[in-house]
């Protein structure tokens, strides 16, 4: 797609997304850093290896069952740090806020916001309050970065995928995705969906005290599933191979994404992750994660193959198989 203004594409996190950042940005910007593209910043600095990230968050509605923008800023940057295999530390929270704004919702955000950094064991350490003319934000909108220290037995990365990875995926797909979209557009239903954002550290933690294989890890937010797999496939120039009916997907959400026309792989979570892990200690990361309450419906959902480099495709439920291709457009915007 040729452009010469700002799509909601462009926050896709998809094809247009990757066009935005290769074209505009990393020209600017590029180093051997930046290049890599992973969920966070990877660096040495006297002797230790660290993980940076940052992220903002703009969800419309700022409420939503299961959350709000608040705990969904702190979880967020802490599992871009988590997935960079490094222990989340330290955090800071910026805040961009709509002139008449109720103090009283920014209360509950910012207390929903300290338990979240509890939960997670990572301290907010600085940050920054701006207030804009009323029609300039939509009520609030939230960036968070942080830092975490990176172990000395650990290299996570997108571009460290091998053949023979197996793929575990920590639980169901499109829940928080499903969520916001229904309570943005007023729909109710008779069975409760509920976003599953939630800070993932402690559950990577575990996986990585049983395992030293553990190659790539990444959240699927932003074009969930799919665009996640693409990104770790185009890095690592491999091939992955993933099983339609081992893909977890709540009944209800299922439901809703036939009825509306979405597909579940490119629909955004923010409690999810996938890992690519040596396939002789699969087994044990997926024991350690089944033990965490975040991953206890962890399932093995394919395999990295030689086949294809650089393409994802599933094998269907009939026996059938076909590419999955990184997200093209916005199916749900400001799902983040």
């Amino acid at each position: 797609m040729k452009t010469d203004k700002i799509l909601l594409d462009h926050g896709s996190g998809g094809k247009i997304s990757h066009r935005l950042t290769a074209d505009i940005m990393l020209p600017i910007f590029n180093n051997s850093i930046l290049s890599q593209l992973d969920d966070g910043a990877i660096f040495d600095l006297e002797g230790k290896r660290f993980a940076f990230s940052t992220d903002t968050y703009v969800v419309d509605p700022i409420f939503f069952p299961g959350g709000n923008i608040g705990d969904l800023a702190i979880n967020g940057t802490v599992n871009d740090i988590a997935m960079c295999g490094a222990v989340p530390l330290y955090l800071s929270a910026g805040l961009i806020i709509e002139e008449g704004f109720p103090i009283s919702d920014l209360k509950i955000i910012i207390k929903d916001m300290g338990v979240a950094a509890d939960i997670a064991g990572v301290k907010v350490v600085t940050g920054d309050t701006k207030v804009v003319p009323k029609g300039a934000a939509d009520k609030i909108f939230i960036n968070t970065s942080g830092i975490g220290l990176i172990p000395e037995h650990v290299n996570i990365a997108s571009h460290n995928a091998r053949v023979g990875d197996k793929i575990i995926l920590s639980g169901s797909i499109a829940d928080h995705g499903v969520t916001v979209l229904t309570q943005r557009e007023g729909m109710t239903f008779s069975s409760t969906i509920i976003s599953d954002t939630a800070s993932l550290n402690h559950m990577v933690n575990s996986m990585l005290s049983v395992s030293s294989n553990v190659h790539v890890l990444r959240d699927p937010t932003r074009g969930g599933v799919g665009t996640a797999l693409n990104e770790i496939a185009m890095s690592s120039e491999v091939g992955i191979r993933i099983y339609e009916e081992k893909l977890p997907v709540r009944d209800e959400v299922a439901g809703i994404c036939e009825l509306l026309g979405f597909d579940p792989l490119y629909i955004a979570n923010e409690g999810k992750l996938i890992a690519f892990v040596g396939q002789d200690d699969a087994k044990d990361v997926l024991s350690a994660m089944k033990e965490d309450k975040h991953g206890k419906d962890a399932s093995i959902i394919g395999e990295v193959v030689s086949d294809l480099p650089g393409k994802v495709f599933m094998q269907t439920r009939i026996g059938g198989s076909r590419i999955v291709d990184m997200l093209t457009g916005e199916q749900l915007p400001r799902i983040c």
